[in-house]
């Protein structure tokens, strides 16, 4: 293990080392990016099923954003719990729980005898996929050097995307096939697949090399490139957790990204229900539009914000300058989600709203991959937590505020402009409170159980 100069040392902007034989640490990022797809699929689907469910139920466009944001008041409020659960007990333990409670929702989704069941649902399925993110943060950390964690980043954050390209149209057709019941049947058979993928291929990085499952050569490619350890944690977790809400660039990150989230969910949420009532398309259709602008922030994230930040970091570019040029970069071009608001035209809005959604994607994969680069040493769970709790914190009030909007309206032209005055916030945090992008001093660590 190095020690914290030495890991500190590989901090700067020193030529990475050559690449190594294997790739089990790559393994490791799709195997995440597969949870988080279908995380995504599972939060998402209800906005396909708009339709179908007010009918079935009797909502109004509030209820039904009520219901809809039902997976973000407990997701939010077990972003800290879940990050220090991370940080003390490992990613392993930690997500195999989850998929076994986000599987559960999604069965009590299926056999719903009324909307307050699927709002209990929904509220379990927040509770469920907390850990998510926190802990795809926090394995990039502890399998990546730091030069190569926007590619890992972006791999695993484009399952967010795939779940617009891929897993929307597969549940739009299915509730169009056969109901809104099946589709929820479906989450929970894929929901198994990846329970079982993750609690056979998932492991630390010392585990690994112990079952010979990764060279030693790849091994010391992730340590000396800066990794996280795996043998610290906080002496305490809510102490830490303290210290970080401290930070002033804590809450820059923090609210930067809420800026982003906001309109990031407003359009989860509610984009399948904005072109099928707004611009009159089907259930089908909209679940097809709706992957058009997933598919350009699966573009933009994995070309850009990961493999390009990567590489002309790699050649020894300042990490600070080119990462906040991308948050700044991603803030302003987000900024376009707003021409959707004067157009009549499903093609033309669904081209403004991918345009901008580019811009998010970007600002999400530079920021995820924050923690992990600057989390005091065993804490990046808490801080990703932290981070994200804030940032849905916006995506708690986005839905209930766009269905409030529409109700009193008639129409998405204010929840639009709304939605760029919240990208605007985003980006005076970023420039006035976050400062550089380095490590935050580490408070008093012990010795953790292995992952």
């Amino acid at each position: 293990m190095l020690s914290q100069v030495s890991r500190k040392a590989t901090e700067g902007h020193s030529a990475p080392a050559a690449r190594p034989r294997g790739k089990a640490r790559w393994s490791i990022a799709l195997l995440m990016g597969f949870g988080i797809l279908i995380n995504y699929v599972d939060r998402l689907s209800i906005s396909v099923t708009q339709k179908p469910l007010t009918q079935d139920f009797h909502l109004t466009a509030t209820e039904f954003g009520i219901l809809s944001s039902a997976f973000l008041w407990s997701y939010a409020i077990m972003q800290i719990p879940s990050g220090m659960l991370l940080d003390r007990f490992g990613v392993k333990k930690i997500w195999g729980a989850s998929a076994v409670l986000w599987t559960i929702a999604s069965v009590l989704t299926a056999i719903a005898s009324g909307a307050w069941v699927i709002v209990v649902a929904r509220v379990l399925l927040g509770v469920a996929e907390a850990p998510a993110f926190p802990g795809a943060m926090k394995a990039t950390g502890l399998w990546f050097p730091r030069h190569e964690r926007g590619l890992c980043t972006a791999i695993f954050d484009s399952g967010t995307r795939l779940a617009n390209v891929l897993g929307l149209p597969l549940i739009a057709f299915t509730v169009a096939t056969w109901g809104w019941r099946e589709a929820f049947w479906l989450q929970a058979a894929l929901s198994v697949v990846f329970l079982l993928a993750f609690l056979w291929r998932y492991t630390g990085p010392k585990a690994r090399l112990a079952k010979g499952r990764m060279t030693a050569e790849e091994y010391s490619y992730i340590v000396d490139g800066g990794a996280s350890s795996e043998d610290l944690r906080p002496s305490s977790e809510w102490a830490t957790v303290a210290y970080l809400l401290r930070q002033r660039k804590v809450w820059g990150l923090s609210l930067g990204l809420a800026g982003a989230g906001y309109v990031l969910w407003m359009l989860l949420t509610w984009l399948p229900g904005y072109m099928q009532t707004s611009m009159n398309q089907s259930i089908l259709q909209s679940g097809i539009y709706a992957a058009v602008p997933a598919f350009a922030m699966f573009v933009s994230e994995l070309t850009i914000g990961g493999w390009w930040v990567d590489r002309v970091i790699g050649r020894g570019a300042n990490p600070d300058k080119i990462r906040k040029g991308i948050l700044v970069a991603g803030m302003i071009v987000a900024l376009f989600t707003v021409g959707a608001a004067f157009s009549n035209n499903a093609v033309v809005a669904i081209i403004w709203i991918a345009i901008g959604s580019a811009g998010i994607a970007l600002v999400y994969v530079t920021s995820n991959s924050l923690p992990a680069l600057i989390a005091p040493e065993g804490s990046a769970g808490s801080l990703a937590a932290i981070v994200n709790c804030v940032n849905l914190l916006a995506g708690v009030v986005a839905p209930i505020v766009t269905g409030f909007i529409v109700d009193v309206t008639g129409h998405f032209f204010y929840a639009f402009i709304i939605g760029g005055v919240a990208l605007i916030g985003g980006l005076a945090s970023y420039l006035l409170l976050m400062g550089r992008i380095e490590p935050i001093p580490a408070r008093e660590l012990v010795k953790a159980d292995a992952d």
